[in-house]
Order: C-alpha cells, then structure tokens, then sequence
C-alpha cells in the first residue's frame, strides 16, 4: 500500500468517532481528500460529501458511500465513589469489555480509564457461567470520589477502547473501528485514483463519509437524499468465515485476502452487479460472493429507497471479528476494493442502464 494512504488509514483509525461523535475523524477524511476534489461540503448531521464533477451534460449522478463512526461507549452516571457507568453506543459485546483499557474523550482531552467487574474469585459458580451485563459493569479512572470524577468527565461524554493500529503477518492488520473506517478509506482512496488518472469520468461522482450507520443508518439516510444519487455504492465490511468458529452456512466462503466482496439479493441491483463483476474479470480483480435476499443492514438499504430509488450495490471487505477492538483486514483487499470501483466507475454511461428489464 501506497505510505501515503496507510499513514491516513492509521490516522483514521486512531481518531475517535462513536456515533454521534464522529467529527474527529471526519475532519480527517476532509482534509485527506480535499485535494482531489472539486469541492467538499459538511452538513448538519456530520456527513461529509466530496465531489469530482464529470464531463459532458447531464450526466448520471453516483454516489460511494462509507460510515466513518464506530461502535463505543457513552458515560451515564458517576456514582459517589467516582466509578463511571456506561450505555452501548451500537452493538457492543459485553462478553468482550471487562478488563478493557479505554478512552473517555472529555472537554479537556482524552482519559485513560479501566472497564472493571468483581473478580472471578468472588463470584458465585453460576454468576461465573452468565455474562456480566454492561449496566453491572463500570469504568475506573482512578478518582477517588464522585467529586474528583465530575472534575474530569462529564456525563454524554464518548468513551472509545483502547486499541492501537497493529501489523500482523503479511498485509493483515488489527485495530478498532475497521466498521466501517475500512469503507470510509476505500471512498476516500477511490476519490484519489479518479483524480490521479487525469481523465473526466462521464459522471458526477460523489464520495460521501456518513454518520451514524451504527445506530439506524442515519446518516446514510440524509445523504442519499441530499445527494440524490442515480447510482450508489455502498463499500462496507463483511464477515470472513476463514476462522475456527464461523459457521459458513451463514455467510458463505468469504476469507482475508482473497478480493472485494460483492453481495446479491433484493437491495441490489442485477445491472449494477454485473457491470462490477464483469469490471472485476476484465481487470483481473479477485473478487468474493455473498447472498443477502432481504435488505441489508448497510447504507444501501437506505440509499435503494431514497426519494424515487437508487441503483445500489455493495462492495465488502472482510473482516474478522467484527464489532471487537481487533479487527482483521488484509491491505490488499482494500487496495482492490478501491482499484474495482475505480474502474466500474469509468464503465457506466448512463442512468437508464441499470433499469432491469
């Protein structure tokens, strides 16, 4: 991967962005892809749209979209004795957090805290058989007492895990908030390829960073309809089913290293799927199947809907151990996401294309 684009990708992922607090790294997105577009806008949600205008009259107007927040936590109540109780912010998994160094992003900066739990010593037999549910969990960051506490952190304060950027063997790396980042990158480099080639597309290209996936496909909603887009790519993160304990009956073969993945089903369109598919055998991509016959959990299935409807497709990365603080993704996978992309973008002519027949 180009030094570059992996400094930013470490960059981003560093950044904090839970939902609803997202702007650390959206201030980064804004900044890495501004020279290589036409224009940059931000709206009142914290989605961020970057735009690459086109050639010629009338031309089809396509949006890439990636969610740049993350999955965290978010500070409820500080009890007398300066302990910090917390709610979910998107799906996190309880049997992960005890134990787990994170971070709470206050007015004066971030600081560092603990997830504690009683010890496994002073649990009764049964109570060590159940998880421990994140409402009898609590965060310690060394206050004495409630007073201390509340000089330091304020109650809505976001709370991120402590996990750094890590290289693995190969081009595998680990880090927190690769859902959706790894998409967020993927829109970002495809707007930096389409630039660097020097050529007009004969479209309106539209990269946006949305907001607020993890809980409801907020932001992807919004933007879908401010962009008003005739076609839409959604780049995402999938699970891989190359690890001991995931059934493949459930989302297929999909392993690290082995390409882009492209999803059929309901929320996408046929057309639209065969132009990256064939895009992907001209270009020499290797790419990866899923099926998905209802909506998806994605922006797509925002962006589909939108106003009168969307041509949408989803471009995947696999992921393992989706919604941890580790991660895995292999750097080659997002380079030919990107590469794919890019390439399917100089295919398409026009809207009326992608009307089934």
């Amino acid at each position: 991967m180009r030094k570059e684009s992996l400094k930013f990708l470490e960059k981003l992922l560093d950044a904090p962005s839970p939902s609803g607090y997202e702007q650390p790294a959206q201030r980064l997105f804004r900044e890495y892809v501004a020279p290589f577009c036409d224009e940059v806008n931000s709206d009142v949600m914290g989605n961020v749209f970057a735009r690459i205008a086109g050639k010629g009259k009338e031309l089809p107007r396509v949006m890439i979209v990636g969610h740049t927040d993350e999955i965290g936590l978010q500070v409820k109540y500080i009890d007398d004795r300066g302990f910090l109780y917390f709610a979910a912010v998107g799906g996190v998994d309880a049997h992960l957090t005890p134990g787990k160094r994170v971070n709470i992003h206050t007015s004066g900066g971030a600081l560092t805290g603990v997830i504690g739990k009683k010890p496994i010593h002073l649990m009764d037999a049964k109570d060590r058989e159940t998880v421990v549910k994140l409402e009898s969990q609590y965060i310690d960051i060394g206050a004495k007492d409630k007073k201390e506490a509340q000089k330091l952190v304020t109650v809505g304060d976001a709370v991120t895990f402590g996990s750094e950027f890590i290289r693995l063997q190969g081009d595998r790396v680990a880090s927190r908030g690769f859902d959706d980042k790894a998409g967020c990158f993927v829109v970002a480099e495809v707007l930096r390829l389409v630039a660097a080639s020097g050529k007009k597309l004969g479209i309106d290209l539209f990269g946006v960073s949305s907001v607020q996936e993890e809980i409801g496909l907020r932001g992807g909603t919004t933007s879908s309809y401010t962009v008003n887009p005739d076609v839409g790519i959604c780049v995402e993160v999938d699970f891989a089913t190359d690890q001991p304990d995931v059934e493949k009956k459930h989302n297929g073969e999909v392993g690290l290293g082995k390409g882009p993945i492209l999803t059929r089903g309901a929320n996408v369109n046929p057309r639209l799927f065969e132009l990256l598919s064939s895009t992907a055998e001209k270009e020499k991509i290797a790419i990866q199947h899923t099926a998905n016959p209802r909506a998806t959990g994605t922006d797509a299935n925002v962006m589909q809907i939108s106003r009168n409807g969307v041509a949408t497709a989803l471009v995947k990365v696999p992921l393992r151990y989706m919604h941890t603080p580790v991660e895995t993704v292999s750097l080659g996978d997002l380079e030919n996401a990107a590469k794919l992309i890019v390439a399917t973008l100089g295919n398409i002519r026009s809207k009326d294309e992608f009307v089934p027949r």
